[in-house]
């Protein structure tokens, strides 16, 4: 099924391929607030949560090591994290994750972006 949720031109429940299924995974990782999901309380990386703190570099830095933590975590078994990088510009906070999918070797990057709080 493809994330989130949506229907196909033939009303009937879209579906995407394995590489879109895994940036929709990771999407899920990254946007998802901890306690969110009553049977997994921990599951997420509360991305969302940034978007009440002040815009800074120490900001970017403390989300690249909440973001790879989180992703291990999860996804661990699915991909292999190589590099996360946050950049935090204006009220914007974009997140690239370089990683290698561990079924086909693959090489991916795949960009997610928030805006954030500034004081």
């Amino acid at each position: 099924m493809d994330f989130p949720l949506r229907f196909d031109g033939k009303g009937r429940v879209a579906t995407t391929d394995p590489d879109d299924h895994v940036r929709d995974m990771i999407q899920q990782v990254l946007f998802t607030l901890p306690g969110e999901r009553v049977n997994q309380p921990e599951f997420g990386c509360g991305l969302l949560q940034m978007v009440f703190m002040p815009n800074s570099d120490a900001l970017a830095a403390a989300t690249e090591y909440l973001v790879q933590g989180a992703l291990q975590r999860w996804l661990g078994d699915i991909i292999l994290v190589e590099r996360v990088r946050v950049q935090s510009e204006e009220e914007r906070l974009t997140v690239d994750v370089e990683y290698v999918r561990r079924e086909t070797g693959e090489r991916k990057q795949s960009q997610f972006a928030t805006e954030v709080g500034r004081l």
